[in-house]
């Protein structure tokens, strides 16, 4: 069952590009914005990763942290952030487990979806956003929602 709105996001501890773990945990007290995409170096999840890079000012003054995740491996998300720039982790979710346990669903019955999350200081899923074809709405979303709360 996907989680959604309200529900705790589970604790997990994944890789990020340079070798790192992340897990939520070690961000508590702070926004926490969470984005599974598909492949890295794709199209469609170039020009979301890249919005999302583009806007990291201001998600730093919403007080918000932003983790981008795939089944991609560490090389792979090294490479592409390197490519693109990027100087948010990116984690590597083995097997798609994460995106399991969350219940996030396929796109069109076959590749991985592009979801985002939003998630509070106190590990509360506060907002879900599905788009697969708008990358950056996701970008959009989630400064919207957090500034929303915040008032």
């Amino acid at each position: 069952m996907a989680l959604g709105i309200g529900d705790s996001l589970p604790s997990f501890s994944l890789e990020d590009q340079n070798g790192e773990q992340r897990s939520p945990d070690a961000v508590r007290g702070r926004w926490l914005v969470l984005f599974f995409y598909p492949k890295d170096d794709t199209p469609g999840c170039t020009i979301q990763a890249c919005s999302f890079q583009a806007s990291s000012i201001d998600f730093e003054g919403l007080g918000a942290e932003v983790w981008g995740i795939s089944g991609d491996d560490a090389v792979s998300h090294r490479r592409f952030a390197t490519r693109h720039g990027l100087t948010y982790p990116l984690l590597w979710d083995r097997n798609n487990s994460l995106r399991r346990r969350l219940g996030v669903p396929k796109a069109l019955g076959l590749m991985p979806g592009r979801v985002t999350y939003v998630v509070d200081g106190d590990g509360v899923i506060r907002h879900v956003f599905s788009n697969l074809l708008d990358g950056p709405a996701h970008v959009r979303e989630a400064k919207q929602v957090i500034a929303s709360l915040q008032n």
